[in-house]
């Protein structure tokens, strides 16, 4: 029988070390990569009709602007509640769904605990429960059909918009640039599944929702991949997905697909 030189044990003594500090490493940082929150800006950004609404979350509070819709609608409109990327704020978003308001819908822009102006710390559970208080709190609003409200998560935002998909009666789901779970976003970077705090297992809630789901995402993406958002659609038995000719941050306006599913289901008031 052939023994390893001791060389050989040394080198491979060394690189078990080296991958074991990387993993520890990666378990330490993940958070600060996952969540990378941005300050709050100098001055205030809040559009004069926005109505800033608190919510309590896990060892703080989560900020939230309500803005109601600007077209004509007969009766309690529908409403986006929507979850932006790791790296955005709330701030950056209302002039996005001008469109949307337009054609009668109100919208929800949920902030994450730790970013912006709200407080506590930025993890799978504290997001969620945020996400949930949100839905919560935006149900029992008059002007708001409670029949007619659409989860919409855009890149990290598809977590908390799956958690609503699976803890609460949402009519439908809309996913941008997202991805089927952070362990398989992981594998990327050499993590193995046991190493990862944060999960937000999108494809699970996907699967298990029996509600319809729109998923966009660009043919360019450089930070998900394309097959992610392919095997999000693939996941859902009333999937529609919408493939762009734009990576993961310069896509434009998604109002225009979104609309035409919305009013496929009847959950765009005419």
């Amino acid at each position: 029988m052939i023994r390893p030189g001791r060389g050989v044990v040394r080198i491979a003594t060394i690189a078990l070390l080296a991958l074991a500090g990387y993993w520890a490493l990666l378990f330490l940082a993940q958070r600060s990569l996952l969540f990378p929150a941005p300050r709050a800006p100098a001055h205030a950004t809040r559009p004069s009709e926005a109505q800033p609404v608190w919510f309590d979350v896990p060892g703080g509070r989560s900020e939230a602007w309500f803005l109601p819709p600007t077209g004509g609608v007969p009766g309690p409109a529908p409403l986006l509640l929507f979850t932006h990327g790791n790296a955005e704020l709330i701030d950056y978003w209302p002039e996005a769904f001008d469109g949307a308001r337009a054609r009668g819908v109100a919208v929800l822009l949920l902030e994450y605990p730790g970013y912006g102006r709200s407080t506590g710390r930025p993890n799978e559970r504290s997001i969620s429960q945020a996400a949930l208080a949100a839905f919560d709190w935006v149900v029992t609003q008059r002007g708001v059909d409670p029949d007619r409200i659409v989860a919409y998560g855009r890149s990290l935002g598809g977590g908390p918009a799956c958690v609503l998909a699976a803890q609460r009666r949402i009519a439908a789901l809309i996913l941008e640039s997202s991805f089927t779970s952070v362990r398989t976003f992981a594998r990327r970077y050499g993590a193995p599944a046991f190493l990862v705090r944060d999960r937000f297992d999108n494809l699970a809630a996907v699967r298990a929702y029996a509600g319809p789901v729109l998923v966009l995402h660009g043919d360019r993406d450089e930070v998900v991949p394309t097959a992610e958002g392919r095997a999000l659609a693939a996941a859902s038995a009333r999937g529609t997905l919408v493939i762009r000719p734009c990576g993961h941050n310069d896509c434009p306006s998604s109002w225009e697909p979104i609309a035409r599913f919305l009013e496929e289901h009847a959950l765009l008031t005419r």
